[in-house]
């Protein structure tokens, strides 16, 4: 079974912290480059971070020192933690595997409101 289930949105005063997990099957997580996404209200969907199997991180200039990606290849999950959240982080978050060819796969997305 092919699947990705997000967890860990929510609503967070500015400058608060969430962690997100996704956890993966194994066909999708296993030697494949995992990706968070948002979209934030009204635009287009964006991307935040990647990380590789081997642990390779990489990040959107606009999260860059606040937002860590990481993974657990035992448990199969990917994570991001957000720190010093700010109103322009409020989006749908959505985590996504990247097979080989390039096709992507998709979790069904959490919120994330940071507002006082």
């Amino acid at each position: 079974q092919v699947q990705l289930v997000e967890s860990g949105g929510g609503l967070v005063q500015p400058g608060g912290s969430l962690r997100l997990s996704c956890a993966a099957s194994k066909t999708l997580f296993s030697n494949n480059v995992m990706a968070w996404y948002r979209q934030p209200p009204g635009k287009q969907r964006e991307l935040v971070a990647t990380i590789t199997s081997g642990g390779s991180a990489d990040y959107a200039s606009s999260v860059k020192g606040r937002f860590t990606i990481s993974r657990d290849n035992a448990k199969n999950t990917v994570y991001m933690q957000m720190n010093s959240l700010k109103p322009e982080d409020t989006a749908v978050y959505y985590c996504a595997a990247v097979v080989p060819g390039g096709s992507q796969y998709w979790g069904q997305g959490t919120q994330v409101t940071v507002s006082s």
